[in-house]
């Protein structure tokens, strides 16, 4: 009997075989080697933005990840931007704070935190809610202001109407007066408690497009190529004119008819700065597009100073581009800046989960900006300032 149990039959036959089959290297060859099935994380274990760009990158398709992801040409100015952070360092106060008072106005709009949603396009292609999700996920975030792009894959209408939160326009002006017009009555009669005009040239190439060969040329983000008969463009080196005309005579006609706060956005100089107050705009911006414009410009946080001493507190400074943490929003705010604009993180967020993945993200910066403060002594806004950091700028 004994004898009997140890005797091979076919059922142990074949259990064997596939035990043999299962251990073998050559089944690695059945894997699908095109797709990363490793698990997607909770929304609960997101605990860093950075976090939201993993997820982000597995569920988008490649060129829609590299129109959020890249900067002009060889990428300088966006590797700079996150550089410049690494030159200011943060000198805590010692003082106790237990609940810092994060609260603050600007231009009239109640801010529970000094940050923004900056303009950014094309969200459809990030999550089938497109922008109605971001501005939901914003307004869900103690209430955060998003600046909708010109450019949004939904009209303003609609975006304006998906929740009750504060709601700005970001402007790209077009070689049209009476289109400027429209576009300016339209948005304020939806709702648009700010306009934002960017006057930044984008006139770049987008290297790390070009080194994807063409593989997708249709998708979004994706390099089209022309097929129309009308022929050579107007310049030789095939830069868009669309946005070549700018003039600062400009906002002296928009500023009769824009009837809440005007913004520009795209300020690198105090000299610029210094023009924008004389042309009675209520607010400069201070950006490079997230190093989208031109290559090789200085990053936004090692000019943003000067601008400020250049502004004389007569006017509030946004600033934007390369904020990743908590304490990055501290260094602006203490070199001057009244608020921050988050442009990538709440991409990242609604690519990976959409409105809820918004609110995260902009919820964690907000905890994070708190957790800064704490630790550097500073009770309030009110306490932010240049004693409270070092610079090393080249």
């Amino acid at each position: 009997m004994l004898q009997y149990r140890y005797e091979l039959n076919r059922r142990r036959a074949l259990h064997a075989l596939a035990a043999f089959a299962a251990g073998s290297p050559l089944r690695a060859f059945q894997q699908d080697p095109f797709r990363d099935h490793s698990r997607i994380p909770a929304l609960t274990e997101m605990r860093t933005a950075l976090d939201f760009e993993a997820v982000a990158f597995v569920r988008l398709p490649r060129p829609v990840f590299d129109y959020t992801a890249y900067g002009s040409d060889s990428e300088f100015t966006l590797r700079r931007n996150r550089q410049a952070f690494d030159w200011v360092e943060l000198t805590p106060h010692a003082q106790p704070v237990r609940t810092p008072d994060t609260a603050a106005q600007l231009l009239g709009t109640k801010l529970n935190y000094p940050i923004l949603l900056s303009p950014t396009a094309g969200h459809l292609q990030l999550h089938p809610d497109g922008e109605p999700a971001t501005y939901a996920g914003a307004t869900a975030a103690a209430a955060t202001p998003m600046i909708v792009s010109n450019v949004s894959s939904v009209p303003f209408e609609k975006i304006a109407g998906a929740s009750r939160g504060p709601i700005w326009f970001q402007l790209y002006p077009r070689n049209d007066s009476e289109s400027n017009h429209e576009t300016l009555e339209r948005v304020q009669g939806a709702g648009a408690q700010a306009v934002v005009v960017t006057v930044d040239q984008q006139a770049s190439f987008f290297e790390r497009i070009l080194h994807s060969r063409h593989l997708n040329p249709g998708a979004p983000g994706g390099v089209r190529r022309r097929t129309s008969s009308r022929g050579a463009p107007r310049n030789p080196y095939r830069v868009p004119e669309d946005r070549l005309f700018y003039e600062w005579k400009l906002f002296d006609e928009w500023r009769k008819i824009v009837k809440v706060p005007l913004i520009v956005k795209g300020v690198l100089t105090p000299e610029d700065a210094k023009i924008c107050l004389e042309h009675g705009i209520d607010a400069v911006y201070v950006s490079n597009h997230g190093a989208r414009s031109l290559d090789y410009a200085p990053s936004s946080l090692e000019v943003l100073p000067d601008i400020v001493d250049a502004v004389g507190g007569r006017v509030p400074v946004i600033f934007d581009s390369g904020i990743r943490r908590g304490a990055d929003i501290l260094k602006a705010l203490a070199l001057g800046a009244s608020a921050v604009g988050l442009g990538r993180i709440a991409r990242w967020g609604l690519a990976a989960y959409g409105a809820e993945g918004v609110q995260r993200a902009l919820e964690i910066m907000q905890a994070e900006l708190k957790l800064a403060m704490m630790a550097a002594g500073c009770a309030s806004l009110k306490a932010v300032n240049r004693s409270l950091v070092r610079t090393d700028f080249p």
